[in-house]
């Protein structure tokens, strides 16, 4: 503690900012124990890449993502003595061919790859947190089904589902140490009762336990705060995490230096409201876990509030209660 297990460079990713170094730095700075270094992986289809990086080919991507476990590894070991760096990848999980795809990566890198934070960023191949418009055709992509219109719950109930399906596969194939930013399926919609769609709420249970079974830490995701309409972090409150026994874990899901820690101190507040007391944290191991990673979760010792990072940010801790 503090810790981070989700990060983002300009380096490797195009909708960030700055080197892999310069987010280093700043965790540093900001006095992180551990943070975690979680390029996305490559895509496998034109057709998926972002405008920002229209100019680039499959394999430029896949060399981007071996170039960022060259540098990630070399910053590991440049600043051992100052920082406890973790070397892992966000998932993608677009058409099945993407899993076949991160299957052979993680077996032809398993060594350089300490874990995985399983994702999920579309729903029937299109993008749901590029922006509102591109959100609204996923959704609108669930409006009919052989001439028949589907609107209102119905068709929230489908797109909500399929996003909770293709997370329960990627869990169960794979099964991440974290599971990252759980309801992103909610991003433009953040006051959206899930317990109103009872068919994608039931699954939503399903992967929380399973993900739990196997030892899995939750995400909380700060990132969050920056969205319009958001007062609180992914998962959202209602999310049922705690009632099933599940474990959790910070991230910043920093896009670059300028939002390494970024909404820590709002993420405090909120773990304080909601009776969230203990907080994991993954670390090496000598010992590989069940999936072959040299990796395994620590539990925080002691009151995760009365830490001295909190302390160097006096001012504004002001505001957390402390009971």
């Amino acid at each position: 503690m503090p810790h981070s297990h989700h990060s983002h460079s300009g380096q490797f990713c195009r909708h960030a900012l700055g080197s892999l170094e310069e987010v280093v730095l700043e965790a540093i700075k900001q006095r992180f124990e551990v943070y975690g270094l979680t390029e996305h992986v490559p895509r496998y289809r034109l057709e998926d890449l972002y405008p920002e990086e229209m100019g680039l080919s499959l394999d430029d991507l896949s060399k981007q993502f071996l170039s960022f476990l060259n540098e990630a590894h070399r910053l590991k070991e440049v600043y051992a003595p100052q920082i406890t760096l973790l070397v892992g990848l966000e998932t993608e999980y677009i058409t099945d061919d993407d899993l076949n795809h991160l299957q052979k990566l993680i077996k032809d890198y398993q060594r350089r790859i300490d874990y995985i934070v399983g994702s999920v960023h579309h729903v029937s191949t299109i993008p749901i947190d590029f922006d509102r418009v591109t959100y609204e055709k996923a959704l609108a992509n669930f409006s009919s089904e052989e001439g028949v219109c589907i609107l209102g719950n119905d068709r929230m109930e489908r797109f909500l589902s399929t996003y909770f399906d293709a997370q329960h596969r990627l869990i169960r194939q794979f099964q991440p140490e974290i599971i990252g930013h759980l309801d992103l399926c909610r991003l433009y919609t953040p006051s959206l009762d899930l317990k109103q769609y009872p068919i994608a709420w039931g699954k939503l249970i399903r992967n929380i336990e399973e993900a739990t079974r196997y030892g899995a830490l939750f995400e909380i995701n700060a990132a969050a705060f920056k969205k319009e309409g958001w007062t609180s972090p992914y998962p959202g409150k209602d999310v049922l995490i705690q009632e099933k026994n599940g474990r959790f874990a910070l991230s910043d899901d920093s896009h670059g230096p300028q939002t390494v820690g970024q909404y820590y101190l709002d993420v405090a507040d909120y773990l304080v409201h909601v009776g969230i007391t203990e907080l994991w944290c993954l670390d090496r191991s000598l010992e590989p876990n069940h999936n072959g990673r040299y990796i395994y979760p620590r539990r925080i010792e002691g009151d995760w509030r009365h830490h001295a990072f909190w302390k160097h940010r006096e001012g504004e801790r002001r505001r957390i209660t402390f009971q």
